[in-house]
């Protein structure tokens, strides 16, 4: 199965957070399925570094290495990612998270979030 993380739960499993739930950890770990990382979320870690907003152990560019070490994959933001935002009911107003759901429903992959917003979507979730 093809696996999109939003951006808390990828940061949540690299930082091994409780908060993640048993299924979301197995799901990660099972060699079957392919797990990706969008662009739009480096992008999103890089401003709140880059604002203080966020804290994670080292910079941009230790985040993408850990994605790379961890073997996920990164999704980069197409012209048909975008064109699916237009299609997509305003439920949730963050640009961050309507790529993601965009990228999900293009790509048909389920996305790990427990953003209640996203949760209002037509898209397969896991958490």
């Amino acid at each position: 199965m093809d696996i999109l993380l939003d951006t808390h739960a990828v940061l949540w499993f690299f930082q091994d957070d409780k908060r993640l739930s048993k299924t979301v950890v197995d799901v990660i770990y099972n060699l079957e399925n392919m797990i990706y990382v969008s662009i739009a979320s480096v992008w999103e870690v890089a401003i709140k570094l880059s604002t203080g907003k966020l804290k994670f152990s080292g910079d941009i560019e230790s985040f993408i290495a850990t994605i790379h070490r961890n073997e996920f994959e990164l999704l980069d933001i197409s012209t048909g990612h975008v064109e699916m935002t237009t299609h997509l009911p305003f439920v949730h107003r963050d640009p961050f998270d309507r790529i993601l759901v965009a990228q999900a429903m293009v790509e048909d992959m389920a996305i790990v979030t427990v953003d209640e917003n996203i949760l209002k979507y037509d898209v397969n979730i896991i958490w």
